[in-house]
Parts: structure tokens; C-alpha cells; sequence
């Protein structure tokens, strides 16, 4: 009875506005008192046969018969020509999973309402879902002419996120670009319009008409920021070429958020200086903007700046508190409560890093917890008690046991258990012999049991495979140099991988320690100052110092030590070199 009562009650509503419009357009007419009386009746018998259908319709509906009650719904809309009933059809159709009874009634509700400017979505949204590309160009057209145009450039920005379902690319591309012939060249829409064409390109895998599309973008606007927004996916995508469309616009005014997704990119590029230079202008333009001391605080611990970092995770704090200005959506405190516990770890409070994990407690966020967990258990001397932690950790897919084991190899490792690592990774890597990624930590462990052989089988077979793979030209060099062999090779490796990350400041460090091992002190020396400078790091230090150090510049070389040790005091390397050498901090 409850839901005959509710079925009824919507009946009526979308009755109801039938009545008000047949009485307002008979009121308007001004025909005389008989004419009106005929059509009254004649409207009173329509209004019950529509009361009818639509009763009958969502009776139907309710009742698991949905394609007959489309069909009854879309009936009464078009005798009626009531927009509402043209969209109540086409929900039941897309609700019951039926795209082509959807598309039907979305352009039967367009056909009657051709300025509709709903109808016209529905249709468009349909056809991107029945993967009808080709057919999307008008309504995609008449979307874009109906957009007031404050609200166009987004509007245009967002398309290629509107079409990343397409199942063949280079169509929709073209597509949309067809669609936008009339905003290319205005200069008022031709920048977004062209950094929507660019996007489409890049999602095809055309990188090269996605850069053309982002120059013609700020050719017509330098100002714009959709052309910078371009050249981000476009560096994240391997072309570095596109960094001057970014770079222009950083030396302006650029919104902070833009600025942020730029820090954000050259920390992924382990570009360490030049996102600490751009996080510190967005805190200082715009000290409410949360994220920016979130990531900051990241920074400022890689450094080693453990106050610095804190602070920054205070004033994160601050500003996501409820009720503040940050904005209408709680922020997850859960990285600043890792990051807090990073810092206590470091500074060896084990009780207080612990106290901060505590304060986690979304399953989503477990994974984190009970690795950083285990690391302190490690770092306690409970390496049974840590990796015991790590195997209890529920696994229901393929990948989560994959990801514990990984955990537990890196726990391994930083605990110099390499053997039991090296046997870890080797049986997960049995299980994907093709991922490139695994294969390389599986050759960095052959090094350090001492399978040197192994991990050159292992780089050289991923330098096949993937030539791209920088990271292991930069490793196998590197270990030519750090064993002294080789050393011609070690050097065309390095600039090898040099070549895929030019601002890689760990790939310069391995330049310049197989320089120094070559004999050339000074360009040893250049390069690892370069190095030190963008990423201060306690290996860089290590090497740089022992340059100094042989070039007889003592005080600085200790100097350099000092900084490395206050980075990592127990970095392997920058103690097994302060050692060799007998240098005394």
C-alpha cells in the first residue's frame, strides 16, 4: 500500500504540471466561453489517459517491468510534449541499463525540444557511453555554444576527461577537434580550446601534435594557465621539451594550485632544489593553502631538517582543523601523522613514533601503519617480531600479497639482511619475470650478496627489454666504477642514463665519482658539487668529500662529511669512507 501511495504521488506531481499548462494556455488563447468548454473536455479526457499511462508506467517500473514502462512514459511524453516526462523515460531507460531504448528517448526529447539544453547533455553523455564517437561532434558542438562563457574554458579543459573512456583514441581526438573548428582561433577561447586538442592528442599517444596544440595555445595567450596544464602531462608523460611552456608562466603570477602541481612534478624528477624554491613561493603567496606545508614537510624530512619539517606539519595542522579556511572538505591527517612518525624515528623516539602510527585508524590506511610499524621494530632489533607484524597483514588479492612481500624485502634490506632480501625478491620476481621494475631491485640485491655477474645478466637483459629503463645504465655503470673496472663503459652508461634524466642529481653523482675513479678531479669535482647542490644527499657528500679530500681541500671536505652525517649518520657509504680514510668529524 506504501508503495502504490508513493507510486501514486508522482502520478499526480507530473500531472500536475500538465494542468497548469493546459490552464495558463487556455486563459492566454482569449477563444470564446463554447470553443473553451470544448477543449476542456477534450483536455479532461487527455489528462485522465495520461494519469493513466504514467500511473500504469511507474506501477510497471516498480514492478521489474522496465522496458514496457519506458515504453508507456515516452508515450505520454510525446502526446503531451512535456519535458519532464521525455526525461523521466530516458532515466528508466539508462536505470534498467538500456542504452539504445536511452539514446531513443533522449533524442526524441531533444527532437521535441530542440533549444533544451538537458536534452542535448543526455544525448551527448549517451552516445560517449554507447561509444558512438563519431556521432558526438554535433551535440559536443551545441554543448559548447549553449556554455556561457565564463564557464567555457573549463568546460573545455574538461572534455578530454569526458572522453577518456573512448575505446579508439585518434578518433575521439579528431572528433573533438572537429567540434572546436570555431574556438581554435578565438582569442578569448582558442587557449583552452587548444589545450583540450592537446590533451586528446596525448591520450592517443600523438605527443608530438599534443606539444604543436599546447604552442598554439599560448601563442594566442601567454597568459593562459591550459597550455602550462599541458606541459605538466607532457612532462610527466617523458617529454621534457615542454618545461618552457611551464616555465614562462612560473615567473608570472600562476594560481598556487598550478604552482603546486609544478613542485609536485619536479619532486617526481627528484628536481629536490627547484621544488623547495617553488613550495617556499606558494607558502608565502598563499599560507592557507594546506597541501603546500604537507608537501613541504616531505621535502624538508628528505632533507634532513627534522625542525623545519615539523613546523610545516604544525601549520598543516593548523589550517586543517574543522572550520577553517582551507576548504568545505575534511582533510586526512593520516600523511602528516607518517610523516610525524618519520621524523620521532629518525631522532630515534621510538615510544613517540608509535604513539603518532596509534593515531591511525582507517583500514584503507593499515598497509602504511603496520610497515612503518615494523620499521621501528627493525631499527629496535626485532627483526623476527617486524616481519612476523608484516606477514599478518590481510592479503584477499594477488597484488596486496605482492605489495607485503615487497614490504618485507625493503625491511630486509634496510636491516642488511641481504641474503634473506636477495631470496625474497627472487621468488617474487619468479612469479613476474617481465616486470622490469622488480627485475632491477632483484640485481641491486645480486650486488650487494656479491653476484656481481647476476646483476649484470639482470641490467643487461632489462636494457634489452625496456631502453629506456635509465635506471639500470645508471646502475651498472656505477657499480664499474664503484669496483674500478671498466670505467670507459661506466662513463657511456652514465651519460646514457644522463641522457633520459638530464637533472637526475643521482645519475650526476655517478658521472662524477666514475671521473674521479678516471682521474679527472676537477670535472669530478664540478659535477658533484652540481649533484650536492640540487639533492643534498649523505652518498653525494661522501663522494664529494673524498674529491676534496684528494685535491687536499680538508676542512672543506669535512665540512661536506658533516653535512652528510647530519643527514644520515648512519649512511654505509659515508661511514665506510670516513673510515678509509681515517678523517676524524
Amino acid at each position: 500500500m506504501v508503495l502504490f501511495s508513493r507510486i501514486l504521488a508522482l502520478a499526480l506531481v507530473t500531472l500536475s504540471v500538465f494542468v497548469s499548462f493546459n490552464a495558463t494556455a487556455q486563459t492566454s488563447s482569449g477563444m470564446d466561453s463554447g470553443k473553451a468548454a470544448e477543449v476542456h473536455t477534450s483536455q479532461a479526457l487527455l489528462d485522465a489517459s495520461l494519469f493513466y499511462e504514467i500511473l500504469i508506467g511507474e506501477i510497471l517500473y516498480r514492478s521489474g517491468e522496465p522496458e514496457t514502462s519506458y515504453s508507456l512514459l515516452l508515450e505520454a511524453a510525446r502526446r503531451s510534449n512535456d519535458e519532464k516526462l521525455y526525461q523521466r523515460a530516458t532515466d528508466i531507460a539508462l536505470q534498467s541499463r538500456s542504452g539504445e531504448s536511452a539514446l531513443s528517448a533522449a533524442q526524441a526529447w531533444k527532437k521535441a525540444w530542440p533549444k533544451s539544453r538537458e536534452a542535448n547533455r543526455y544525448v551527448l553523455q549517451i552516445l560517449l557511453a554507447l561509444n558512438r564517437i563519431e556521432q558526438t561532434s554535433g551535440p559536443l558542438r551545441e554543448e559548447l555554444n549553449q556554455t556561457p562563457f565564463p564557464a567555457k574554458a573549463a568546460s573545455l579543459l574538461a572534455l578530454p576527461q569526458l572522453y577518456r573512456r573512448a575505446s579508439d583514441k585518434q578518433l575521439a581526438a579528431a572528433v573533438v577537434e572537429k567540434a572546436l573548428a570555431d574556438h581554435l582561433n578565438d582569442p578569448s577561447s582558442g587557449p583552452a580550446a587548444w589545450a583540450a586538442v592537446g590533451r586528446m592528442r596525448l591520450q592517443a599517444g600523438n605527443r608530438a601534435g599534443a606539444m604543436d596544440a599546447a604552442r598554439r595555445a599560448q601563442t594566442l595567450d601567454p597568459t593562459s594557465e591550459g597550455p602550462a596544464v599541458l606541459g605538466l602531462e607532457l612532462m610527466e608523460s617523458g617529454a621534457p621539451e615542454a618545461e618552457p611552456l611551464i616555465r614562462g608562466l612560473m615567473d608570472g603570477n600562476p594560481s598556487p594550485e598550478l604552482r603546486m602541481s609544478y613542485a609536485r612534478l619536479l619532486l617526481e624528477l627528484q628536481r629536490y632544489a627547484e621544488a623547495r624554491q617553488q613550495l617556499q613561493t606558494v607558502t608565502q603567496e598563499r599560507p592557507d593553502l594546506t597541501q603546500a606545508w604537507l608537501v613541504q614537510a616531505a621535502l624538508q624530512l628528505q632533507d634532513g631538517n627534522l625542525a623545519e619539517a615539523e613546523a610545516s606539519l604544525h601549520r598543516f595542522a593548523e589550517l586543517a582543523q574543522p572550520g577553517s579556511t582551507s576548504g568545505p572538505h575534511p582533510i586526512s591527517m593520516t600523511p602528516a601523522y607518517l610523516l610525524h612518525a618519520q621524523i620521532e624515528e629518525k631522532r630515534g623516539d621510538y615510544a613517540r613514533a608509535e604513539g603518532w602510527l596509534n593515531r591511525i585508524h582507517n583500514d584503507k590506511d593499515l598497509f602504511s601503519v603496520q610497515t612503518r610499524k615494523a620499521s621501528l621494530l627493525a631499527r629496535q632489533g626485532k627483526l623476527t617480531e617486524a616481519r612476523a607484524l608484516l606477514r599478518s597483514m590481510p592479503a584477499s588479492t594477488d597484488e596486496a600479497r605482492r605489495m607485503n612481500l615487497l614490504a618485507e624485502v625493503q625491511l630486509l634490506r634496510d636491516a642488511r639482511a641481504f641474503n634473506e632480501a636477495f631470496a625474497l625478491q627472487e621468488s617474487i620476481v619468479a612469479n613476474s619475470p617481465d616486470d622490469d621494475d622488480l627485475v632491477y631491485e632483484l640485481a641491486m640485491l645480486a650486488e650487494k650478496t656479491g653476484r656481481h655477474g647476476l646483476m649484470e645478466q639482470l641490467l643487461r637483459q632489462i636494457m634489452q627489454r625496456k631502453p629506456g629503463f635509465h635506471h639500470a645504465y645508471n646502475a651498472l655503470g656505477y657499480s664499474f666504477a664503484e669496483r674500478g673496472i671498466h670505467l670507459t663503459e661506466a662513463r657511456e652508461l652514465i651519460l646514457k642514463a644522463l641522457s633520459h634524466a638530464p637533472d637526475d642529481p643521482y645519475i650526476t653523482d655517478s658521472l662524477g665519482w666514475v671521473e674521479f675513479r678516471l682521474g679527472n678531479l676537477d670535472q669530478a669535482r664540478r659535477l658533484l658539487e652540481t649533484a650536492f647542490k640540487a639533492r643534498p644527499d649523505a652518498e653525494i657528500a661522501a663522494h664529494l668529500g673524498e674529491v676534496l679530500w684528494t685535491m687536499g681541500e680538508k676542512d672543506r671536505a669535512i665540512s661536506i662529511w658533516k653535512e652528510g652525517k647530519r643527514l644520515n649518520a648512519e649512511h654505509e657509504t659515508l661511514r665506510e669512507t670516513l673510515k678509509r680514510l681515517g678523517a676524524t668529524l
